[in-house]
């Protein structure tokens, strides 16, 4: 398996690794910084630094669900890489630190509308959730002072690890009712936010809710009888 930096460090933007594997599919490190697609929040990109000065410009990053590996795919054209290439690798910081501010507000507005969540993907300027909400209107204006409420507030963010079996008998902690966290690993990751949200997610998050900013509800739309889809953007 491929060592997660991200999951124990949202805030390390390079770290040094060594290729171990290079096919169609893309490059594979022993470590990565990387964030890999997952959980609504897109792979992250950036480059493959050498020793000499040479790069490698990574336009996409995926699992590999069956060996835990992380796949950097690298730009069309790229210079080649080979096994055992020691290397830098290196994010987009200003892409992911957008994300990192999305997703935390993502989690900020499942705290304002307890139901639950039946989709949603995080971007760089607009993200999106949908709830199921049957008999349940929601007012925008009041979602957004929320938000940015609790934005102010400047809540401690932090994570724990808890057992497959502590995660299966705490049914509730799960929002999301299509997809369900990664069993069979051993630990489920928990996000905290003060005390005002919990719940499982692998993706990566800032420190404190004031780093997010100001934020706006966009359009909340009907995508069915019980679906309302809320969009959310960062208000810069």
């Amino acid at each position: 398996m491929t060592e997660e930096v991200f999951r124990e460090d949202s805030y390390a933007k390079s770290c040094d690794a060594t290729v171990i594997a290079v096919d169609e599919r893309g490059i594979v490190l022993d470590r990565t910084v990387f964030y890999a697609t997952g959980g609504g929040q897109p792979g992250d990109v950036g480059v493959l630094r050498f020793g000499d000065g040479g790069e490698v410009p990574i336009c996409d990053t995926r699992p590999d669900r069956a060996t835990g590996e992380h796949l950097h795919v690298p730009a069309e054209g790229a210079p080649a890489v080979q096994p055992g290439d020691a290397i830098v690798a290196e994010i987009d910081w200003e892409r992911r630190f957008r994300l990192m501010r999305m997703h935390t507000t993502m989690h900020l507005l499942c705290s304002l509308v307890p139901e639950g969540v039946t989709g949603g993907s995080v971007g760089e300027a607009k993200s999106r959730l949908d709830f199921n909400l049957p008999d349940r209107t929601l007012d925008k204006e009041a979602l957004s002072e929320g938000l940015n409420k609790l934005v102010g507030e400047d809540h401690a963010i932090g994570f724990r690890w808890i057992t497959d079996g502590e995660m299966a008998v705490q049914p509730e902690l799960v929002r999301t009712m299509s997809v369900k966290p990664p069993s069979g690993v051993g630990r489920v990751r928990l996000i905290s936010i003060g005390d005002i949200d919990l719940q499982p997610c692998g993706g990566t998050h800032v420190a404190r809710t004031g780093e997010i900013g100001r934020v706006r509800i966009g359009k909340i739309e009907n995508k069915g009888r019980h679906n309302r889809r809320v969009n959310i953007h960062l208000d810069e």
